[in-house]
């Protein structure tokens, strides 16, 4: 759903860009020319003998992409590897930009987790291992600066900031992760340590951001998760910048590509489709479509282990029982007189899961600022990357 930006309080340069208005329209045309198209795998016969597995992926017949997938790993669902072609993957450039931060603590009897099915143990990407769990950051600017801790939202990555955080980096310490269960981060299969819940997403927030992040930050995203957690450290918070967060009655429900993935069996099935799981989602929101290497950087850990579409699977049933609640919340919390951060509600105007209706009038009664963004879908991010960042530079350093 939507993604945040957060900010934590520390002393910022004076302002030197400034809004005249509580609503503002951004007139950048920025946007990302996106192509998807649908494949045909062909696997090469199995030999006991080899330890890869070769697929040649077409794209309606007219450029070959190969697959250079090593031996399942044991989950039963998928190959480890997912290789893009021989030349450098993106998601392995990506991978570089990065690194593993260790943050919450892993609860359980560390017993080794188990296909619910079957009952057989499952692979290395579905085992919980250590106290702590591996979280992927990528980081831009001077940690000594402002953070601004810019979170996704699901199904998506960090990858989603590419083009926010090098604008953020200039004057700020720029922090995109990858939620526990998306990306490279731990995907522990639920019931063994982590079950998705949106009030373990809270805490794991906390536990992440203390271990990150400096006294006082500003945070973007994932609006359910990101408002609870503000409202418990009001203190940490200089900046909420909420994108198209689910603010009415009419959001507190699924999108029905979202909801998919929570039904019993066929959920089950769709969350370890590549296709299923990543491009239709990301590309069913809005009015874009996806350019193939940055679509591949999305299926990528939905090919190499079957963790990640039982993580999606665990979620998605979670967000399904819970969102309504917590949408509700959002609205109390919102709305309180008492509420002390300053926040920001940026609205891509092309979104195609969540309507715009009441959206005005809720900023209006909570004296909170609406920014439309009127080429974004609903992840402005990705649509928008380059607009959005100056966006979120602006309003951070405008109140600081």
């Amino acid at each position: 759903m939507a993604i945040q930006a957060i900010q934590l309080k520390t002393s910022l340069r004076a302002p030197s860009s400034h809004f005249h208005s509580r609503r503002f329209h951004s007139s950048s045309s920025a946007s990302s020319s996106i192509l998807v198209r649908r494949f045909r795998f062909q696997f090469a016969s199995p030999n006991p003998s080899r330890k890869s597995l070769k697929l040649n992926c077409r794209s309606n017949g007219e450029e070959d992409y190969l697959l250079d997938a090593p031996v399942s790993v044991g989950d039963g669902f998928s190959f480890s590897g997912g290789k893009y072609s021989d030349e450098p993957s993106p998601s392995d450039e990506w991978f570089k930009q990065g690194r593993m931060v260790k943050a919450h603590s892993i609860l359980g009897t560390g017993e080794k987790a188990k296909d619910p099915i079957f009952g057989l143990t499952m692979g290395v990407g579905s085992q919980a291992t250590g106290e702590l769990f591996r979280w992927f950051c990528v980081e831009g600017g001077n940690a000594d600066n402002p953070s601004v801790v810019l979170i996704h939202g699901f199904p998506s990555q960090a990858y989603s900031y590419r083009k926010v955080l090098p604008i953020l980096a200039k004057d700020y310490h720029a922090i995109a992760f990858d939620w526990l269960g998306f990306g490279f981060s731990d995907k522990p299969q639920p019931g063994y340590g982590f079950d998705y819940t949106l009030d373990e997403y809270v805490s794991s927030l906390n536990s992440l951001i203390n271990e990150l992040a400096g006294s006082e930050v500003s945070l973007g995203y994932f609006s359910p998760v990101v408002v609870k957690y503000a409202s418990l450290h009001q203190e940490k918070l200089r900046n909420l910048i909420l994108i198209n967060p689910p603010l009415t009655a009419k959001h507190a429900k699924l999108p029905s590509t979202l909801s998919a993935f929570s039904n019993f069996l066929l959920g089950e099935i769709f969350s370890q489709d590549p296709l299923r799981a990543s491009d239709k989602p990301l590309t069913s929101c809005g009015p874009y479509k996806m350019k193939e290497e940055d679509a591949m950087v999305y299926r990528r850990p939905y090919l190499t282990s079957g963790s990640s579409g039982f993580a999606l699977n665990a979620i998605s049933r979670a967000m399904k029982k819970g969102l309504k609640t917590y949408v509700e919340d959002m609205q109390t919390i919102l709305k309180d007189k008492n509420w002390k951060v300053r926040t920001t509600i940026c609205w891509g105007q092309r979104d195609r899961w969540l309507s715009f209706d009441g959206v005005e009038d809720f900023c209006k009664d909570s004296n909170h600022t609406l920014i439309e963004v009127p080429r974004g879908g609903h992840h402005v991010q990705e649509d928008c990357g380059e607009e959005l960042g100056q966006l979120i530079y602006g309003i951070v350093r405008k109140r600081n």
